[in-house]
Parts: structure tokens; sequence; C-alpha cells
């Protein structure tokens, strides 16, 4: 985020995206390279990983950032979304391949070899930039015309001295005061400055992308937790199919909620949390379609339910950078995160697994207190569906609030185009 604040949606977008892959990748290991062995993939998991991320980490260092516009950087991030999006398809065709069909071991391995050369793809762009370096372009323009651009009045500089005015004005007196020596006062941070963690507690904001998150995160979750049993109460052996629609949708939307995002805070200066509010109203339809336990609309259900959960994240992680600022941003992000596990534990642990039990129950009155317990029928999550759509319609209402509110601060941050960094910003 760092080294790239000016794109910043498109960033989180793909890192999440990867993320959201790397399940499937790790399949395709098990079964490709592991031999479907779980003692080499506990090996591997304990040993492998650890020495990987160990070595790439000598790779990962802040860098100057680019203040203007690069095209050739545009052209890099959508190389790797591309990537990203063929690699995702390629994952999901051979998932439901390897499903239905017994491949050797050579066929196997073939795949496998393809699934890393995706995976791959996006070290084209180092190895171009290594060797095929581009020359900067020098201007012949006098020393006048390199400075217009800071000497020049800018709409974004006019709403950033609106958003402070009334501060400004009440402060005039502590100015004074301070200036005679007689008071010494740090001034508090404003929205898109960089906030320390204790700060950022007592912002209406913070609290109010954090339960965003945490009912948008926390109710996806829980279906994803429970989609074997959904499954099972719908009649449907192998949760394959679900499970694959739910993680490819996933995928989909980390990375096209940061590249939406990114595009309509540029065009439209328009607050990131728009779009979660939007996905959790198509959130609320999905649970009201899970709750009628329609078999026909099971299949398209978890696939939107999948992109909805995929977008409440990487929407997320850049709102969290804009509002707060960046120098305590890992701080805010693993804070946020923490959404998701609680969302997991209410609504999947107490909540869904609650629910169920009883249903099985009464269905099996003699297996009250048998632990494999199975329920059928869409009685099973049908409460819980009806209380998730309302939950997520209290979110959506949230979501709107906080997108209201930070309006001012979006319109300040992007009214040139592009992102604006704060003046009493400093990293």
């Amino acid at each position: 985020m760092r080294n790239f604040p000016l794109s910043r949606g498109t960033v989180s977008g793909i890192l999440k995206g990867y993320v959201g892959l790397s399940a499937s990748v790790f399949t395709g290991l098990y079964t490709g390279m592991l031999r479907s062995s779980s003692t080499n993939l506990l090996l591997f998991l304990a040993i492998g990983l650890p020495a990987m991320c160990l070595a790439m980490m000598y790779f990962v260092r802040p860098c100057t950032p680019s203040l203007a516009e690069d095209s050739s950087e545009r052209c890099h991030f959508l190389f790797t979304q591309v990537s990203s999006i063929l690699l995702g398809l390629y994952l999901l065709a051979f998932t439901i391949v390897s499903n239905h069909v017994q491949l050797s071991d050579g066929i196997t391995c073939v795949l496998f070899g393809v699934m890393v050369l995706f995976l791959l793809a996006p070290l084209a762009i180092p190895i171009k930039m290594t060797f095929f370096r581009t020359k900067p372009k020098h201007t012949s323009g006098s020393s006048e015309d390199k400075a217009e651009p800071l000497l020049a009045s800018s709409s974004a500089t006019n709403n950033l001295e609106k958003l402070q005015e009334p501060d400004d004005a009440s402060d005039v007196n502590m100015l004074l005061a301070v200036g005679e020596g007689a008071v010494k006062k740090k001034r508090k941070p404003k929205r898109g400055d960089d906030f320390e963690l204790e700060e950022a507690l007592v912002k209406a904001d913070f609290w109010l992308l954090f339960v965003a998150f945490f009912i948008g995160a926390g109710s996806g979750v829980t279906v994803l937790n429970n989609l074997a049993q959904i499954g099972a109460a719908a009649g449907i052996d192998d949760p394959t199919i679900l499970l694959c629609l739910f993680s490819f949708g996933n995928f989909l939307g980390r990375l096209g909620g940061g590249a939406v995002s990114e595009y309509f805070v540029r065009t439209r200066m328009l607050p990131r949390p728009i779009w979660m509010a939007c996905t959790q109203m198509i959130m609320i339809i999905a649970y009201l379609f899970y709750a009628l336990g329609l078999s026909s609309t099971l299949n398209a259900s978890t696939a939107m339910l999948g992109i909805c959960y995929g977008v409440q994240t990487s929407i997320m992680v850049p709102t969290v950078s804009e509002l707060f600022g960046l120098k305590h941003f890992g701080t805010f992000f693993n804070f946020m995160l923490l959404g998701n596990p609680l969302g997991a534990f209410l609504f999947s642990g107490l909540l869904a697994g609650y629910l169920y039990d009883k249903e099985a129950a009464e269905q099996q009155p003699g297996f009250l207190h048998h632990s494999n317990t199975c329920c059928f029928g869409p009685s099973c999550f049908r409460l819980t569906f009806f209380i998730l759509a309302g939950v997520c319609s209290l979110g959506t209402l949230l979501t709107i609030i906080l997108t209201v509110r930070i309006r001012p601060v979006y319109q300040m941050l992007y009214a040139g185009g592009s992102f604006r960094q704060p003046q009493t910003t400093h990293h």
C-alpha cells in the first residue's frame, strides 16, 4: 500500500485475490506433486512454506512511490489481473475435472506444471523491467512550467481548505497562545491523516467500518464453514461444485472489488464502502434464496455469495488506509480482520451450529447428544438464513451512513482524479 499509494484498490484486489486462490493452489500441489500424501503435505507446510516465505522477504522492500500517474504501471497491474483471472479459471476447471475423471500421475503432473506457469506469469513484469528498461522522458520546459502544478490552485486544495476551515477558525486563540509560548498543543488528526490506534478507536467512522466488515465477512464465512451441511440438507452428497463456485466467486469479488472501486473513486470520487453496502444487499437476497430451500437456485446463490464475500475484504483494506493513514496501517488492518473470526464464532459456531443441532434433534429425537447427527431439508438452516438476512440489512444501513459521512474526505483526496496525499501526513 505504501509502495503504490495511487492504486490502493487495485493492489488490495490483486493481493487478496491471490489469497483467495491459494487454497486451490495447495489442493493442486497436494494431488499433483505430493501424491495425495498427508505426511508430505504436513512436511511441506512445516518446512517448505516458512523457507519459501523467508526467501521471498528479500524482495519485499519499501520503495519510493510515484506521485504521478504512470501508464506502464497501469499496464503491469492489468497484466497481473488478467494472469490471475486465467489462473482462477484454470484452477476451477482443474478441480472439477480431477473430481470427476481419474487422471494418471503423469497427466496430473503436467496439469500441475501448467498451473505453476500461470502462477509465475507476473514474474514477466520484473524481468521486462530489468532487461528492457524504458528511458526516462526529458522535457525542455522552463522552471516556471515545472513549478506550475505547485503554484496553481486545484480543486483538491480547495476541498482540503473547506474541510479544515471550521477547525482553523476555532483554533485562532490557541495559536496565539502557542506563539506566546504559553501553550503547547498537538493538533488532532483529521480523516485522511495518520492516526494512532487509540485516536482511531474514539472515531465513529472506525467502528462503523469495523461493524460493517464484521457483518459482511462474518455472515459470509458462516456459509463457507457450513457449505457441506447446507448441500447435504438440500440433497447434495458431494459439495465440491458448491465449494468451487464459492471459492471462484470469492476470488472474483476480491479482484473485481478492488478494481471497480478504484475506477469509481477516481472518476466519481465515490467512497469505497458504497460497494460493501451494494454487496450486502445482494447477500440479503442470497440468504433469502437459501432460506427458501430451492435447489434450483443453490448454485447461483453460492456463487453470488462468494463474490459478495470477497468484495468485503478488498474494499475494507484501502478504505482503512485512506481514512486513517499508512503510518500504522498494519495495526488497523489486523484489528479490522478480527471481524472475520469474531463473525465466524458468533454466526457460525453459536448461531448456525446451535440451530442446526436443534433441528437435527427434532428430526431424530434419539440422537440429541450424538456428535454425528445430520439434518435434512430446508428447515435445517432456514432460521439461520433469515437472521443473517436481517443482520446484513443492519450492515447495509451502517455502511450507507459511513459512506455519507466520509464523502467529503474522498472529494478531498481524489478531487484531481488521483489520490492526493494530505499535507499533514508524514511517513
